[in-house]
């Protein structure tokens, strides 16, 4: 799947489960501030990717995805490996 492609679906995928505007996502902001999540609705963040983008996510790799950057390039690098 091409970056940007991906980057769109996620985004979209991100505002409407967590009810913000796409707008609001931008690459280089913080995930959870954004998103204003707290450890539940990080865990729903991570199942809505998984079953979205068919990977898996580790939680020791929950705590390196800061930006929404280290998401995207973290769901590319898994469905291209």
């Amino acid at each position: 799947m091409e970056k940007q492609v991906l980057i769109t679906q996620v985004n979209e995928a991100l505002a409407e489960e967590f009810e913000v505007e796409v707008t609001d996502i931008i690459a280089d902001a913080n995930i959870k501030e954004t998103l204003q999540l707290d450890s539940l609705s990080l865990v729903d963040m991570v199942a809505l990717i998984e079953s979205t983008f068919n990977v898996k996510i580790k939680g020791t790799e929950v705590a390196e995805v800061q930006t929404f950057e280290n998401l995207y390039d973290f769901i590319h690098q898994r469905m291209t490996a």
